[in-house]
């Protein structure tokens, strides 16, 4: 039976795998090419498996390549983790969660439900992760998160747990010198000609956004992707289009060249608290608990029925 292989091997197959260029990935890990390409090939011949396509130009992942992807993300964030918690009971500290996060979180809820679950539980250290919109999960899917604040919605898997915590309205952001900025307030059927600014996300959840189950007959047009909110607003604030976004947006993010208009007729935007059922961790638990204890004193300015 052969052996299975060294985490530092699986580290230089993943960087590969992610760059899709020996040379980037090279540079990426501080170790020369052709030691690399060694590396990838020798694992390949311990696992009996082609696991990169290769011409002078182009490096792809054969089917074996992509799941051997998968279980390396899986077993290096495990290790990672394995090794943290090593370090942390050697200092005294009970336990680590990471918490994942997108833009806002949970807006004004969020500092509550740290604040509160630190002065319980003190000796846990907490770790806040942003991600980008490429991951409606926000770091639970690959494991490299313990708990998350999600925006609904996300296809459900078995593995994965969700409670709602609020909802607040979805609104138009668009650049100041807009006619539309001077509304008071739309519907979707007023800016299903205008030109929006995409999320580079999975389908479902960049419709939800572009709200294309609102628009009728209407197709979307698109003037830009964009993967952060940051990127978002440059993109509206060079007139490459509009967006909609949650209220707390303005709240958190307002910057001049910048109108927030209200939308009738829009479903709005739920916050929940998102974690993976398939691992038992009192830490997950007791926060996933103070988010349910915080979200039912209303304390999240207009807030709507989902």
């Amino acid at each position: 039976m052969a052996e299975p292989p060294e985490l530092r091997v699986l580290r230089y197959f993943v960087a590969v795998a992610e760059e899709l260029h020996f040379g980037r990935a090279a540079a990426r890990l501080h170790i020369t090419q052709p030691s690399l390409s060694v590396q990838i090939r020798k694992l390949e011949h311990s696992l009996g498996a082609r696991l990169l396509e290769r011409t002078s130009r182009h490096v792809e992942l054969t089917p074996a390549g992509e799941v051997l992807l998968d279980e390396a993300r899986r077993l290096l964030v495990s290790a990672d983790r394995l090794a943290a918690a090593t370090r942390e009971a050697a200092n005294g500290v009970r336990g680590s969660l990471i918490v994942g996060f997108q833009a806002n979180a949970a807006a004004e809820l969020t500092p509550k439900i740290l604040a509160a679950f630190q002065s319980r539980y003190p000796r846990v250290q907490v770790e806040m992760r942003s991600h980008d919109f490429t991951d409606p999960y926000v770091g639970l899917s690959n494991g490299s998160v313990d708990v998350a604040f999600v925006r609904l919605p996300v296809l459900m898997q078995s593995w994965l747990s969700v409670e709602p915590l609020f909802a607040e309205p979805r609104m138009l952001v668009t650049s100041s010198e807009s006619p539309l900025a001077c509304r008071e307030k739309l519907t979707v059927a007023d800016v299903v000609d205008e030109r929006f600014v995409g999320r580079r996300a999975p389908g479902y959840w960049r419709d939800f956004w572009l709200a294309a189950d609102c628009r009728g007959p209407h197709p979307v047009r698109l003037g830009a992707e964009v993967s952060s909110v940051d990127e978002c607003f440059e993109a509206i604030l060079s007139r490459r289009g509009i967006a909609f976004t949650q209220a707390s947006t303005q709240r958190f993010y307002d910057r001049p060249g910048l109108s927030f208009v209200p939308v009738d007729g829009l479903p709005p935007s739920t916050v929940a608290i998102a974690w993976r059922n398939d691992l038992d961790a009192q830490p997950v638990r007791d926060f996933v608990d103070a988010a349910r204890m915080l979200a039912g004193l209303d304390l999240v300015p207009a807030t709507v029925s989902s």
